[in-house]
């Protein structure tokens, strides 16, 4: 990235850099160009693709239904209900 694409890029951003900034950035980005050079030259050919890192085991527990909450119970407590709804005053 030369030094007029990095002056557009923060000009882009409304950053206001000073010349050492400049210098500063441009060598980040030119690692970082490097980097990603390095990284397009490892074969991935025998590499299924994947979406997440983590796909061996899922994390969450499983989508059970619990009776954990007496559901009468609940209802008794609420100030008022309709069938078995607990009614909410309007919002809007």
């Amino acid at each position: 990235m030369d030094r007029r694409e990095l002056e557009v890029t923060a000009e882009l951003a409304h950053l206001e850099l000073n010349d050492d900034e400049l210098e500063s950035l441009g060598a980040a980005v030119s690692r970082v160009v490097e980097y990603f050079s390095l990284m397009q030259s490892v074969d991935v050919s025998d590499l299924e693709p994947t979406t997440h890192v983590l796909l061996d085991r899922n994390r969450l527990r499983s989508d059970q239904p619990d009776d954990a909450v007496d559901r009468e119970a609940l209802l008794d407590n609420a100030p008022e209900v309709e069938d078995r709804f607990i009614l909410v005053p309007n919002v809007l």
